[in-house]
């Protein structure tokens, strides 16, 4: 009797263990750390970070204007028109006795200015492997001491974490219905503090060679060729006000830079010069780089999908050759784009 009873519990805690392991979006034992010499094995995340191209982040002088602003038409000039107060960032060809140009024949006082290239983002997104990887990457949202144990304090004997490292999950446990991922040997990290990269299988409906996947629970996105993810990064979408809309659309008109306005004056207006690397896909959503923050993996955008600069332009690329068009010269029926959310986003 003592030994049925003993296999009745040991089976009860394998259905246990794999009821919840399904539950999980990579299947691990959750209730056992990975040992010292696996995570020696495979220390770092098996993926190849885009190097910045620095040339790229500062080929403009970017600036955000002080409230509302008259545009001349030269140095001490005419006005010819005005840019309403709101969250606004202009690109400046050159200055010139207290004055700078920001187009051909527009200038404003240097003194409307502030200078905002120190929040151009370095930050890069990652080319994957054509093997798929023994754990699954993510990166660190902020900066951050490990627990020792899953639902644990934060513990300074831990090394500290910054902000965009690239992790290994090495396995995982639900702790007061929330998910701890252990990150290395007596590390643990909530699941609110990371970026997972989840690939997708592809979806009947998708119906082009490349693709695109963005994530809005993660805010993570992943270019895919085929069957294969080859790219990921993270993003920042729109804010619940402003959301980026799930479904399934199609990159339908692109440009290397493009002003973009929006919103209401007095309440969200913003006027953008010359994002780069633009790309629409739903109603005036689209995908580009952001040079007025550093805040990737956080929703924060008016519905367009913001990546950093360096990101923006691999992405760019690879629809352009895909399309064999360095932009698109009317209304084109471009890559997929699938938006979607993998979990409940709090």
């Amino acid at each position: 009797m003592k030994l049925i009873l003993l296999i009745l519990t040991a089976l009860a805690s394998l259905v246990s263990a794999q009821a919840a392991c399904d539950t999980e979006a990579f299947c691990v034992d959750t209730w056992v750390e990975v040992s010292e010499s696996q995570i020696k094995a495979y220390p770092k995340p098996v993926v190849t970070p885009l190097p910045v191209d620095s040339s790229r982040l500062y080929d403009r002088w970017y600036h955000r204007l002080n409230g509302a602003v008259q545009v001349f038409d030269a140095p001490n000039g005419s006005p010819i028109r005005a840019i309403d107060d709101g969250f606004n960032f202009v690109t400046v060809l050159g200055k010139q006795n207290g004055w700078a140009q920001i187009n051909a024949g527009e200038w404003v006082r240097e003194s409307d200015l502030s200078d905002s290239s120190g929040v151009v983002s370095h930050f890069t997104g990652v080319l994957l492997p054509e093997e798929k990887p023994p754990y699954l990457t993510a990166w660190a949202l902020i900066n951050l001491y490990p627990s020792h144990i899953p639902g644990g304090n934060p513990s300074e004997s831990n090394p500290l974490i910054y902000r965009y490292t690239r992790l290994n999950l090495y396995s995982s446990t639900v702790i007061d219905g929330e998910t701890w991922y252990q990150v290395g040997v007596n590390a643990w990290v909530h699941q609110h503090h990371v970026a997972r990269i989840m690939p997708l299988e592809r979806p009947a409906e998708v119906d082009t060679a490349r693709w695109i996947s963005i994530d809005l629970y993660e805010q993570v996105m992943i270019a895919y060729e085929d069957e294969r993810p080859v790219f990921a990064t993270l993003i920042s979408s729109g804010r619940s006000i402003w959301p980026t809309n799930e479904g399934l659309y199609h990159i339908y008109f692109r440009r290397a830079r493009k002003d973009m306005s929006g919103g209401k004056v007095g309440d969200d207006y913003y006027f953008l010069e010359e994002v780069p690397w633009t790309m629409f896909f739903d109603e005036g959503r689209a995908l580009h780089g952001a040079y007025w923050h550093d805040g990737f993996g956080y929703r924060r955008s008016h519905g367009c999908v913001n990546l950093s600069i360096t990101d923006a332009h691999w992405l760019y690329m690879w629809v352009a050759e895909a399309m064999g068009t360095p932009a698109s010269a009317d209304k084109e029926n471009g890559p997929a784009v699938l938006v979607y959310s993998s979990g409940e986003y709090k």
